[in-house]
């Protein structure tokens, strides 16, 4: 089965191709991520981790609602050939996909947070409502505090009384926490708004799970990462007449 992860690094370096080719000069639009992914025959999930890619190796900026530019052009490095440590990129060679990264969590955490509901303590309950309020407070004081995001759902895993799923999710969340990727991804969708979003989505899980319903827990846990994903949508080119407000048809799954 062909890796989904590497297929966005071969897209990513065939950009890089064309841009060294004067395809595109500094200051051009790239093309629509679904004329791109057209060309290449893959889906737009894949496009938009090849964008990341570039993104971290300054070659491009994603402008919200506008879509994705030149901003220089690559020199004579050799990029089909970059190794994780290569100093003239920020890029890790062995970085897994934020979109596949997200699907996985969706994937897990779901039914994590399902057999939570049926093993949670009353002291976990309480200890996830601090850590709802320390969220709020960080909102409104402006701070880019984030750890708390991690340990709210770190303390559904542990609410499973399970140590393997307790292990599993704590090495998916040091994976996020490692990914280059990731990291700038983030940084198009730490605004306030997004923010205050998915702490009303922690406020849901945390009431399924208060009522031990592990069908809503499941379900409040699954929304919540599909809230997660519609704030990508800000990344795409939402101005386009081909936009169709769906990024992430390739990796939909029925919960």
């Amino acid at each position: 089965m062909e890796n989904i992860t590497r297929r966005y690094v071969s897209i990513g370096r065939e950009l890089i191709e064309q841009l060294k080719t004067s395809r595109y000069q500094v200051g051009d639009r790239l093309p629509t991520e679904r004329d791109i992914a057209e060309q290449f025959g893959v889906s737009r999930t894949t496009i938009r981790d090849a964008i990341i890619m570039l993104e971290l190796q300054g070659l491009v900026e994603v402008r919200k609602g506008s879509g994705v530019y030149v901003i220089s052009l690559p020199d004579d490095i050799s990029y089909p050939h970059l190794s994780r440590h290569d100093e003239h990129s920020n890029y890790d060679n062995n970085d897994i996909g934020t979109f596949e990264m997200l699907q996985a969590r969706q994937l897990l955490e779901s039914n994590i947070a399902e057999f939570a509901a049926t093993n949670v303590t009353g002291v976990q309950v309480n200890r996830m409502k601090q850590i709802l309020d320390a969220e709020r407070i960080a909102v409104e004081l402006g701070t880019q505090e984030y750890n708390h995001d991690k340990d709210f759902h770190i303390l559904i895993a542990e609410a499973t009384q399970n140590n393997y799923l307790i292990e599993v999710a704590q090495a998916a969340w040091d994976r996020r926490t490692s990914s280059k990727m990731w990291a700038q991804l983030h940084t198009h969708i730490d605004d306030t708004e997004y923010r205050t979003q998915f702490i009303e989505d922690h406020a849901k899980i945390l009431s399924a799970l208060q009522k031990k319903n592990p069908a809503q827990a499941k379900e409040a846990m699954w929304q919540h990462m599909e809230n997660v994903k519609e704030a990508l949508l800000s990344l795409s080119d939402t101005n386009s007449d081909d936009f169709d407000g769906y990024l992430f048809d390739s990796y939909k799954v029925d919960v």
